[in-house]
C-alpha cells in the first residue's frame, strides 16, 4: 500500500468502515501500482445520504493494470451493496492530458474531493479559460440535443421525461461548476449553492433546474420545459462568460 490511510475523519461516520476496508482491498490489488486514492462529491462534502447518494472515487495507478481491474470486478457486487461506485481510473499522466478535453469532470473533482490514499493529484489544477468555456458550450448544447430527441422517443410518457431530467440535472451541475469557474469562483459546494451562485451572476431564477435537482418534486411535461428552457439560456449565455 502507497502510505497509511489518512483523513478518514472527514468521511461521514457510518461510511468510514466500509470506505477504509474499500481503501485497503484497492492497496492489496494494486500494491505499489497505486499512486492515490481520492473520494469525491457528495461523500467529501458533508452531505452524504445513504442509500440514495453512491460513493464517488477516483484510483490514480502508475500505469493501468487490466488484470488487477478485473480482479476487482468481483468484488463490484458487495461494493454495490455498500453504495460504492466503480472508480475512475486514471494515471498521472492521463490527468495532465485531460485538462483540456475533461475540464468540467476534473473541476467536480477539483472542489469536492478528499485523497485518503497516496499523492492528492486535484488539489491544484492548471485549467486553461478557452477548455472550460469550450467544454460548458459543448455540454449545454449536447444536453438540449438529448432532451429534443429523448421527447421524440417518449411517446408520450411523463415517467420517460422524468428520467431525461434527472439525466440532464446530474450533467448540469458540472456543467454550471465550470461557468462559475470562469467567474473565479472555485469553491462552490453543492449543487443548490452552485445554481444559487449561477442565479446571481446572471441576474435570473433558475426555477426549472431546481426543480429538476429536487428529487421531492414531480417529473413530468411542465418541469421538462422549464428545464429546458433554462438550458437555452445558459446556452446563450455561455460564450458571454
Amino acid at each position: 500500500m502507497v502510505s497509511e490511510l489518512k483523513a478518514l475523519d472527514e468521511i461521514p461516520y457510518a461510511m468510514r468502515d466500509a470506505l477504509s476496508g474499500y481503501a485497503e482491498r484497492l492497496g492489496d490489488l494494486a500494491g505499489e501500482n497505486l499512486r492515490g486514492l481520492t473520494f469525491y462529491g457528495s461523500i467529501a462534502s458533508g452531505r452524504f445520504e445513504s442509500p440514495r447518494d453512491r460513493v464517488l472515487s477516483v484510483m490514480v495507478l502508475g500505469e493501468v493494470d487490466l488484470s488487477m481491474l478485473r480482479e476487482l470486478a468481483h468484488d463490484g457486487p458487495r461494493l454495490g451493496r455498500q453504495n460504492i461506485a466503480a472508480p475512475i481510473v486514471m494515471t498521472p499522466g492521463y490527468i495532465e492530458d485531460s485538462l483540456d478535453t475533461f475540464p468540467l469532470e476534473l473541476i467536480e473533482i477539483h472542489e469536492q474531493h478528499i485523497t485518503v490514499l497516496g499523492e492528492d493529484y486535484f488539489a491544484e489544477l492548471k485549467l486553461e479559460d478557452q477548455h472550460v468555456r469550450l467544454a460548458c458550450e459543448r455540454e449545454l448544447k449536447t444536453l438540449l440535443i438529448a432532451m429534443r430527441q429523448g421527447l421524440l422517443s417518449a411517446g408520450g410518457r411523463d415517467r420517460s421525461l422524468g428520467t431525461l431530467e434527472e439525466t440532464a440535472g446530474e450533467g448540469l451541475v458540472r456543467t454550471m461548476r465550470g461557468l462559475l469557474w470562469l467567474h473565479g469562483q472555485r469553491d462552490a459546494s453543492g449543487a443548490s449553492d452552485v445554481v444559487g451562485r449561477v442565479e446571481a451572476a446572471l441576474d435570473v431564477s433558475l426555477h426549472g433546474i431546481r426543480e429538476v435537482l429536487d428529487a421531492s418534486t414531480e417529473h413530468g411535461w411542465p418541469q421538462f420545459v422549464a428545464l429546458y428552457k433554462d438550458l437555452e439560456l445558459l446556452r446563450d449565455r455561455a460564450d458571454a462568460w
